[in-house]
């Protein structure tokens, strides 16, 4: 359990400026939630300005892989910052830059080695979109403009990302009739662990068949979506995109952002499938939480046909591109994971998940209960009413944030055993508390 709440004067007025001017995500400016000032964060533990201490269990939504004020990647910051924090990547180059891209091509999966750095996830989703439709353009193929994915996808919150979102249980409903109509099969049934089932790719197929002559490119996020729904589908789904892909000379996008770096308990979830991609997107974990930061990876022949078209250059650059402080940082959080035994320690924490979670299975009110690497999932029937869940987390002395009908974690990978047990134990009994409701 968090100790008790200390509220000071000081604290009490930097909490009513943030909630009268601080737009927080998905939040209203005039009824805002409540929001928890931090003070500090090291490893799992996230301290709060009244004195509480939360054992986290997002990873600041995937990205703290290594935990909080992680040793190496600070000094590896500090280091970087004393040297160079910035420069236009317009004309330049630095060190940074080129040792994170050899590093990156080297574990990605087999043929991505062409690599364009950005800002943010969502970016990396316009960049790859981008690509792809310059990629028809210059091929002469301007009709070839749209794009197909599967519903309850989620692919970022900027304008060309939402386009590509769920459609009609996403995050982005009022934007219909504005943003651009594509196509979108229905999602994938067959679980992870389920028998494949043939039928499950037939409104994917039939889609594709129909309309692949005006297709520039799928794009989906490997095996797990994420906030469309949290939902792990099987490896063979993503075969068959492949090989269809491939039939009708289409791109494939595979959006790793969330999925990426070991997530899932393999490196990428698309080597849960044993398939590349065309164009992949990378950020999140990227830097372990530090920074802001992306990349794209793209095949040599998407690199060289958008070169030998018109306009003859790649249409996108950042302000921010390739910035030094975050190629450094995110060099030595893909070290420190790739030093580490990490499909061991993922195979560790999908343990605890499973046991810690089983007790959720029995209450009446919960859907489902999944895992899959370090991802725990536990789905109810009914949305939760966020501004009292969260409390009931916090006085439990964790930091889970759901969302819908999802009470979800993806821990940091630094997470012992016994926190992993406390963090799972307080969700099953804010849960049963909710449901007694």
């Amino acid at each position: 359990m968090g100790a008790p709440s200390r509220v000071d004067k000081a604290t009490a007025e930097q909490l009513h400026f943030d909630r009268s001017h601080i737009w927080h995500p998905y939040t209203s400016i005039d009824n805002p939630l409540d929001v928890f000032l931090v003070d500090t964060a090291e490893g799992v533990r996230i301290r709060l300005q009244d004195g509480r201490e939360l054992i986290d269990g997002m990873a600041s939504w995937w990205s703290v892989i290594h935990g909080y004020n992680n040793p190496h990647l600070t000094s590896t910051l500090q280091g970087q910052a004393a040297k160079l924090a910035h420069v236009m990547f317009g004309g330049l180059t630095h060190g940074p830059a080129i040792e994170l891209a050899r590093l990156l091509i080297n574990i990605v999966p087999d043929g991505l080695d062409r690599i364009f750095f950005c800002d943010s996830g969502s970016v990396a989703v316009e960049v790859a979109m981008k690509m792809a439709i310059q990629y028809s353009y210059s091929l002469g193929q301007s009709a070839k403009n749209r794009f197909l994915t599967i519903k309850s996808g989620y692919h970022g919150d900027t304008f060309h990302a939402m386009a590509v979102c769920d459609p009609v249980n996403g995050m982005h409903q009022l934007y219909q009739g504005i943003l651009p109509r594509y196509f979108f099969a229905d999602m994938p049934n067959c679980r992870f662990s389920d028998d494949w089932d043939e039928t499950d790719i037939s409104s994917f197929t039939s889609l594709l068949a129909e309309h692949h002559q005006s297709i520039c490119a799928v794009i989906l996020e490997p095996i797990v979506q994420g906030a469309g729904g949290m939902r792990f589908y099987h490896p063979e789904y993503l075969r068959q995109v492949r090989k269809l892909c491939d039939r009708y000379e289409v791109l494939l996008i595979a959006d790793e952002i969330a999925t990426g770096f070991a997530r899932t308990g393999e490196l990428f979830g698309c080597d849960h499938a044993g398939i590349a991609p065309d164009i992949l997107c990378l950020g999140k974990a990227l830097t372990g939480g530090y920074m802001s930061f992306a990349a794209v990876l793209a095949t040599a022949e998407v690199g060289h046909v958008i070169s030998r078209g018109e306009p003859g250059v790649f249409m996108h650059g950042p302000t921010f591109m390739a910035n030094p402080l975050a190629c450094s940082v995110a060099i030595r959080s893909v070290k420190l994971l790739l030093e580490s035994d990490w499909r061991s320690n993922i195979r560790r924490i999908a343990t605890g998940l499973e046991k810690g979670l089983a007790d959720c299975r029995r209450l009446d009110g919960v859907r489902d209960v999944r895992v899959l690497g370090a991802i725990g999932v536990v789905e109810l029937t009914e949305p939760v009413m966020m501004a009292r869940i969260q409390k009931r987390f916090v006085d439990n002395g964790v930091w889970v944030r759901p969302f819908g009908r999802l009470v979800y974690i993806m821990p940091p990978y630094v997470i012992c055993d016994e926190d992993l047990q406390t963090l799972t134990k307080a969700i099953c009994r804010v849960i049963e508390a909710e449901l007694a409701l």
